[in-house]
């Protein structure tokens, strides 16, 4: 797992932005961010052990959140051909023969784009597609309309890759008006550095950064 460890000074800075010390689990949703097999499984193109390493902690968040009275939200990164879903042609190299093992392995048919099927998905959790880094960013915006339907206000957020889909759906999230926490310890990337720095620009920015057992402690 990686390290989590945020300065001081940052965590100081950032407390005068986002410093949530109270959870309503009613107005709140915990969204797991792309713990599919394409980002998690060992033999998959993106599959990484740090991925890996998170999935009994994302699952105690979930379970225990969930049975808290939270609203648990799964995406998936999925890529479509189709105009209004379709990334801009230029993103992907498909002669990169990795570039198209990836493309393929995030279809929504692919057995790859599928939730790890380790994690912890109830029946009455949400699972959604998304076509783009940020969950808000998706066509159709199905998380926004989730999250208006639940009535949240609070957004927990899990999952992988920290500094990419975690970054960008915590941004927007805050650029929304929610109240977004960021799990450090129920977060992954490739690389210990990346995940850092992720935490680092959110904590000073975008979102508070606890541990799984500091928000549990809230719920």
């Amino acid at each position: 797992m990686h390290p989590c460890k945020i300065p001081d000074w940052a965590i100081a800075r950032g407390r005068g932005y986002n410093c949530f010390d109270t959870i309503d689990p009613a107005r709140t949703a915990l969204v797991v961010i792309d713990m599919q097999s394409v980002f998690v499984a060992e033999d998959e193109v993106f599959g990484n052990c740090n991925a890996r390493a998170i999935v009994p902690q994302v699952n105690r968040l979930v379970r225990s959140m969930r049975d808290a009275g939270t609203h648990v939200i799964w995406t998936r990164q999925t890529v479509g051909k189709a105009p209004h879903l379709a990334m801009p042609e230029w993103q992907y190299d498909m002669t990169d023969p990795v570039v198209q093992r990836a493309v393929e392995s995030m279809a929504v048919d692919a057995p790859a784009h599928e939730l790890f099927p380790e994690m912890a998905v109830g029946a009455d959790d949400f699972v959604l597609d998304k076509y783009r880094y940020g969950a808000f960013s998706c066509p159709g915006g199905a998380l926004a309309k989730v999250l208006e339907l639940c009535g949240v206000d609070t957004l927990v957020l899990a999952g992988t890759l920290t500094n990419v889909c975690v970054e960008s759906t915590a941004r927007e999230g805050n650029m929304r008006g929610y109240k977004v926490i960021v799990v450090s310890d129920a977060c992954a990337t490739v690389t210990d550095e990346e995940h850092l720095a992720a935490l680092l620009n959110l904590r000073l920015n975008f979102a508070d950064v606890k541990t799984a057992d500091e928000v549990l402690t809230l719920v």
